[in-house]
C-alpha cells in the first residue's frame, strides 16, 4: 500500500450505519494494544467479505495530529453527538487477518459471537475500504461467487431422495442448506473438497467451540453438533462417488458440525479401506486434534493422504487454556505430528491464528523448534473464530507481539521449503513444482 494513503477509522451509529469518521484515522489491535497498521498489514477488502458491527462497544482511532490512540463515545456533534459503535470485518476465505478491530472491549457489555474480527478502514484516495489482513492461498475455490444457492438447493433435494435412508447425507443437506458450509455445498454441487463428518463426541472443551458451547453464559453454538456415528456403509456411499468422478477431489472427515474424529477410528480404518479398495483417485483428509498418536498410525496405513492438525498455540500452557484437553496431554498432539510425517502423511498445522498470541516471541521461538522437529510441510494460517476479550482473558495475554507478516517472513526465510495456505491440499498440489517463491501472495486475484 501507498504510504502516503489516508485511511480513515470506519465507525457505525446505534442503528448500524457504517461510514468513515471525520476525525481519526484507522488504528488496529495488536492483542489488547491499539496501534497504527504498518502498509505491509493493509490490503483493499476482499470480495465477499463482511462489515458488522461490534455492539455497544466504543471504537478507537489514531488522532491525525499527534498518532495518539483515542476511544470515542459519541458521534461529532455536527453528526448529532449520537452513540457510536466500533466495526470489524469478517474476511473471505484465503486471507489471514493481521490486526483485531480498536475497540474498548472492556466496555462491552455481552459475549460477542463466534467470527473472526478484523480491523477495518476506508481509504480516502480510492473510496474503498480496507482491511488488516494479507493473502496465504492462491485457491479461489472457496469464493462465495462460487455458491449459488438457487442452483444448490434442488441438487440437494435430488441426492437425499436418491439415498434416503443414508443418515449422513441427511445431515450434510442441513450443513448444506442451513448452515451453509461451502464443504457440504461442494459436495451435492459434485466438486471439489466434500466433508465426511463422523464423531458426535470430543475430549477437548475448546473455548470457541463452534459446535458444542456447554457455558450459558457464553455464545451459542454456530450450529448443532452431529448426533450418531455413521456406518462404514454411508460413509463410503458419501465419500466413493466424489473420489471417483468430482474436479479436484478431497473428502475429509474432522468437520465443524462434529466432535473429533480420531474417536471413531475404528470406524474411519475400516470406512477408508473399503474406500481405496473401490478407487485409488482423489485425496482423503484427517483434520483431528491429533491427540492419540497410535491411532495416526493405524489411519496412515488404512490408506489417508494428508492429516491437519489442529492447534492455537505450539505452547501448552496455552493450548491447553484454549483447547481443555479431556484424557490426552499437549505431548500427546506433539507424537502425532512426528508419526504422521514417519508415515509419510502430508502434514498440516491448522494454525488458529490471533494477532498478539500468534505472533509474540516465545510463540515464534516454539513453533521453529516444532517445525525443525517434525518437518511440517504447511502451515494453514486460518482465523480463530471468538470474541477477542475472551481469548485474551483465557489465555491470560499479555503484551503483543512483532506482527503477523513479520512473523511469517522470519519462518519462511528460516525454512525455504515450508508452505502457507488456509485449506486443504489435493495430493497433485502438496508439493509446487515451480520453486518461485511461494509468500507473500499478491492481495488480490
Amino acid at each position: 500500500m501507498n504510504p502516503k494513503k489516508t485511511i480513515l477509522a470506519v465507525v457505525a451509529d446505534q442503528s448500524g450505519e457504517v461510514f468513515e469518521h471525520p476525525d481519526l484515522l484507522m488504528a488496529g489491535m495488536n492483542g489488547m494494544t491499539a496501534r497504527a497498521p504498518e502498509n505491509d498489514e493493509l490490503i483493499p477488502l476482499p470480495a465477499g467479505s463482511r462489515l458488522f458491527t461490534i455492539p455497544d462497544t466504543p471504537p478507537m482511532g489514531l488522532d491525525p495530529a499527534t498518532g495518539t490512540v483515542k476511544t470515542v463515545e459519541q458521534l461529532p456533534r455536527s453528526w448529532g453527538g449520537g452513540k457510536i459503535q466500533a466495526v470489524s470485518a469478517f474476511v473471505s476465505p484465503a486471507f489471514t487477518r493481521t490486526l483485531l478491530p480498536a475497540a474498548a472491549y472492556s466496555k462491552k457489555t455481552t459475549e460477542l459471537t463466534l467470527w473472526a474480527y478484523t480491523a477495518v478502514g476506508w481509504c480516502v484516495e480510492e473510496e474503498r475500504f480496507y482491511v488488516a489482513a494479507v493473502r496465504v492461498d492462491r485457491n479461489t475455490q472457496w469464493q462465495p461467487d462460487h455458491f449459488d444457492d438457487r442452483k444448490l438447493e434442488p441438487l440437494v433435494r435430488q441426492r437425499v431422495a436418491a439415498q434416503p435412508d443414508n443418515r449422513l447425507i441427511e445431515q450434510l443437506s442441513r450443513c448444506a442448506l442451513d448452515y451453509h458450509c461451502f464443504a457440504a455445498k461442494n459436495l451435492f454441487y459434485g466438486r471439489w473438497e466434500a466433508p465426511l463428518p463422523c464423531s458426535p463426541i470430543c475430549n477437548a472443551r475448546c473455548v470457541g467451540c463452534i459446535s458444542k458451547q456447554e457455558a450459558p453464559d457464553c455464545c451459542p453454538s454456530s450450529q448443532e453438533r452431529l448426533n450418531f456415528v455413521p456406518s462404514v456403509e454411508e460413509l463410503c456411499q458419501v465419500a466413493v462417488p466424489h473420489l471417483k468422478t468430482a474436479e479436484n477431489a478431497i473428502v475429509s472427515f474432522g468437520q465443524g458440525c462434529e466432535g473429533d474424529p480420531i474417536l471413531q477410528t475404528d470406524t474411519i480404518c475400516a470406512a477408508v479401506t473399503q474406500m481405496r479398495k473401490q478407487t485409488a483417485r482423489g485425496t482423503i483428509n484427517f483434520n483431528s486434534n491429533a491427540s492419540i498418536p497410535d491411532c495416526i498410525d493405524r489411519l496412515a496405513a488404512a490408506g489417508i493422504d494428508s492429516i491437519r492438525v489442529s492447534m492455537n498455540s505450539v505452547q501448552e500452557r496455552y493450548y491447553n487454556a484454549y483447547y481443555r484437553p479431556q484424557g490426552y496431554q499437549f505431548a500427546d498432539v506433539i507424537e502425532s505430528i512426528r508419526r504422521a510425517k514417519q508415515n509419510g502423511l502430508f502434514t498440516m498445522l491448522n494454525y488458529l491464528v490471533f494477532p498478539g498470541m500468534t505472533d509474540r516471541s516465545d510463540e515464534i521461538d516454539s513453533l521453529i523448534r516444532l517445525i525443525d522437529e517434525t518437518q511440517i510441510d504447511l502451515i494453514q494460517m486460518r482465523n480463530l473464530s471468538i470474541d477477542p476479550a475472551l481469548y485474551w482473558d483465557a489465555l491470560q495475554g499479555s503484551g503483543q507481539g512483532i506482527g503477523l507478516v513479520t512473523m511469517m517472513k522470519k519462518l519462511q526465510d528460516r525454512f525455504p521449503d515450508l508452505q502457507y495456505g488456509y485449506f486443504n491440499r489435493t495430493r497433485e498440489t502438496f508439493y509446487p513444482t515451480n520453486p518461485q517463491k511461494k509468500w507473500p501472495i499478491d492481495e488480490l486475484p
